[in-house]
């Protein structure tokens, strides 16, 4: 576990920074900050306390000093890119230490219990250290599991004691919903009564038991505190720009999200009337009726889709894509329990299998690690978004734009409706970050701006997502933002091929992304480009000088 290096890095990085530093120190520098970044233990249960945070930012501020100190004037792009990625990991712990503050303002930090593997290379939103993740189990347990469970479950107690001490923020909107994230933990919990009762295992029942006890009361003792809450949850617009240029490297303001996904909704809307026009003489899509159905449809489409990315020389498919991808069809639900996604894949589901490129990504980790010390593992405070989920936004369209649905027109229509639901849902979530309109509100835009009301069919998904975006500044805006720096990637590596009188390959494209890993997608243009964003030389300034950070007014 992490935790184990804990110790080392307590011990003070002994290199001195010279000339044309060596790039080694870098790697072994960003070794010893992810082991500090894993908080030490109180009673069991990772210390999120805000006098454990005060002892440690002189421990932070070593970790800057030291990479600020590095000359990376010699080194490769690859290597000042990795220099930014650490910079940008820096500034989210800082960021949240100073104005985020999860652990104080956000009860939903705390579910620690986790059903399922999320898409992209760690859970979305701010989530705590030692998590249970039970889909990691097969029941019936071995005795390693057990003991492996018991020492998962004996952390959520003591965790949800410190919770009720830490949780002095006065963030209205996110303490309600975040109360529901803590029964569905209640419920998943009870749900493996029988198999921990199975097992017989005095010590697993016993910390399982508690585990429920505890979370029923930590439910309780939120609803209490619940009247005495009446602050906003939004960062405003000022702290949500520096968050997202210096954390997630995206080089835009929040005016500039605004005005893009304005124009992204726009576009979707008008490009799916189009669509419409041009195949109004063509039969509706039907959706299926039942799970053989399904069955048959998610199959077809699945392994369609994975040839026409092999056939047409799309990107390169190593044999693990397929069973990644195959992994993950879905399954019949009927109509009336269908939300969004549900109806568009019921009609035709390989443009949601587009948006699986996830899967892909997850895969090339698994099977196929970058090489590189810094890209080895998930970037930490979800700074993979414009990434992950931008790529996998954009390759919806690309992959339209390739031929995917030639065979099957009306298909296009859902991939223009799959954008106007991603512009509308982010168009909300900035306006909730600015303070500009409660989440109900966001969570109107986000459900009467996507097309044929495919959104007001099942009321959680949306109070999910609008959730979590508020939850995770720039998730629910780096879908587009993420989709637009991609096209940018694009544009510029062709331009590139063209001056040098070389042909454009979207295959060779492909391939370099994903051997660049999930660092954010500025970064990764650069990296294939030559041409380092003007904005990272403020960003390296700005670390340089007096941050702006220092000098905002946290969130209560």
């Amino acid at each position: 576990m992490r935790a184990m290096y804990i110790a080392a890095i307590l011990v003070c990085c002994t290199f001195t920074a010279k000339s044309s530093s060596d790039f080694s120190q870098l790697e072994t520098l960003f070794t010893q900050w992810r082991a500090f970044e894993v908080p030490p233990l109180h009673q069991l249960a990772p210390d999120y306390r805000q006098q454990t945070f005060n002892k440690r930012e002189e421990q932070w501020s070593q970790f800057k000093s030291k990479l600020l100190s590095l000359d990376k004037a010699d080194w490769t792009v690859e290597q000042q890119v990795d220099w930014f990625v650490m910079l940008a990991e820096l500034n989210g712990y800082d960021f949240n230490s100073k104005v985020l503050k999860p652990w104080q303002r956000d009860p939903a930090f705390y579910k620690q219990v986790w059903t399922y593997q999320s898409d992209v290379p760690s859970h979305e939103g701010p989530t705590p250290h030692y998590t249970t993740e039970l889909w990691t189990y097969s029941f019936p347990l071995s005795a390693n599991e057990q003991l492996r469970l018991a020492t998962d479950l004996s952390r959520i107690k003591p965790l949800q004691t410190q919770a009720k001490v830490n949780l002095i923020g006065n963030a209205k909107e996110l303490w309600i919903a975040g109360i529901r994230d803590i029964q569905i933990q209640h419920k998943n919990l009870v749900d493996i009564t029988s198999q921990i009762e199975n097992t017989n295992n005095t010590n697993l029942i016993h910390t399982h038991t508690q585990a429920i006890q505890s979370t029923q009361e930590f439910i309780t003792w939120l609803k209490q505190q619940t009247s005495k809450k009446n602050g906003p949850s939004g960062l405003g617009i000022e702290q949500y720009t520096w968050y997202q240029q210096n954390v997630h490297m995206v080089p835009m303001t929040w005016a500039d999200e605004e005005r893009l996904l304005r124009r992204e909704l726009d576009r979707a809307w008008s490009s799916l009337k189009l669509e419409e026009q041009r195949n109004k003489d063509l039969p509706p899509l039907v959706s299926v009726k039942n799970t053989e159905e399904f069955d048959r449809l998610a199959n077809r489409s699945a392994d369609y889709f994975i040839n026409f990315l092999d056939e047409k020389n799309i990107v390169t498919v190593p044999d693990y894509f397929r069973p990644a991808l195959f992994d993950k069809l879905g399954s019949f639900i009927p109509e009336e329990n269908r939300h969004f996604f549900h109806i568009g894949s019921h009609l035709d589901p390989t443009p949601l299998y587009s948006h699986f490129y996830h899967w892909f990504e997850l895969a090339i980790m698994a099977n196929d690690p970058n090489p590189r010390t810094l890209r080895k593992q998930s970037l930490l405070y979800n700074i993979f978004d414009s990434r992950n989920e931008g790529t996998a936004t954009a390759v919806e369209e690309i992959f339209m734009h390739a031929g995917l649905y030639d065979h099957n027109p009306r298909a296009r229509e859902i991939v223009w409706i799959m954008l106007a639901q991603r512009a509308a849902r982010g168009l909300g979530s900035l306006y909730a970050h600015a303070n500009q309109m409660p989440m109900e509100q966001a969570g109107d835009i986000h459900m009467n701006y996507t097309p044929r009301g495919w959104m007001k069919t099942e009321p959680d998904l949306l109070i999910f997502e609008q959730h979590l975006y508020l939850r995770q500044p720039g998730y629910g805006t780096s879908y587009v933002t993420g989709k637009i720096l991609l096209d940018t990637a694009i544009a510029q590596k062709a331009k590139l091929d063209e001056e040098q009188l070389n042909p454009f390959s979207l295959k060779a494209f492909f391939d370099e992304l994903n051997n660049i890993g999930g660092i954010p997608i500025a970064l990764g243009t650069w990296e294939m480009t030559g041409n380092k964003p003007a904005f990272l030389t403020q960003i390296e300034q700005t670390a340089r000088g007096k941050s702006k950070l220092g000098d905002m007014q946290t969130s209560k």
